[in-house]
């Protein structure tokens, strides 16, 4: 039995799929948050809570090629920060996972996002952003972090729409492009790869959400290229640009019914 067969899907469904598998790994090394239309085309395919089971091991894929590309940009402070947070995003995300139905599930994250991404840019036009990442040393820096990271955990768990959430935050701390993707790619193949046993033990990740990946993985190393090349020629405004709308874009894809 051949994967479309096993997952009903047709050629053109498959189509889809496999480009938002490239589109996950352009977003791993150009504009972070662009996978939430992946998230979409994934929960527009396949069902909602399945999806989720299906893109983890490909986000993964995509994580370790970041981590390749901008291994020498992380900032670690930040991260070490953060996990704490994330970890008890993670654990109330699992919690939710176990009564929450498919639009729950959408209608949370796509209204979590939007909400995001317009503090965002409300902030960013009030006052400059701290062009120093070490920022997040100050009292108000760790609060903002751990928020953002109980919010990252939660997404990323229920949804794998933790990126948005990570991404408005590095911004708001005022890392540029290379340290932005460098301290994003490590923080995603730590999260994603300690989700794995929770997702598992949902049943969201089996032989068949496996054999689905076995057939797009390819398609997000492509994905990675286009980014690696693509990103050195987007200067520091439009990078910020993109990030927003693309958070913007995939919210308002998890609200629509």
């Amino acid at each position: 039995m051949d994967t479309m067969t096993l997952w009903h899907i047709t050629g053109w469904q498959f189509a889809a799929l496999a480009f938002a598998a490239l589109l996950v790994g352009f977003s791993k090394t150009a504009v972070s948050g662009a996978n939430t239309v992946s998230l979409a085309i994934f929960a527009a395919v396949l069902p909602a809570r399945a999806s989720t089971g299906v893109l983890l091991p490909l986000l993964i894929a995509g994580d370790v090629l970041a981590v390749l590309t901008y291994r020498r940009h992380a900032h670690w402070p930040t991260l070490w920060r953060l996990f704490p947070a994330v970890a008890a995003g993670v654990v109330v995300g699992t919690v939710f996972l176990m009564w929450a139905d498919d639009g729950a599930v959408r209608t949370s994250i796509g209204a979590i996002l939007l909400m995001m991404a317009a503090v965002t840019v409300w902030r960013r036009r009030a006052a400059e952003t701290e062009p120093d990442p070490d920022a997040v040393v100050t009292r108000g820096g760790r609060i903002k972090a751990r928020s953002y990271g109980v919010l990252g955990g939660f997404t990323t768990m229920v949804a794998n729409a933790g990126g948005p959430v990570m991404s408005l935050y590095l911004l708001s701390a005022g890392f540029r492009k290379l340290g932005f993707l460098g301290t994003s790619a490590f923080f995603f193949l730590i999260v994603n790869v300690s989700k794995v046993p929770f997702s598992a033990g949902l049943g969201l990740i089996d032989g068949n959400s496996l054999f689905l990946d076995a057939a797009l993985v390819a398609f997000v190393v492509p994905g990675a290229l286009i980014g690696k090349w693509a990103v050195n020629r987007i200067n520091q405004r439009l990078f910020e640009q993109l990030v927003i709308a693309a958070t913007v874009v995939g919210g308002v894809q998890l609200l629509l019914p």
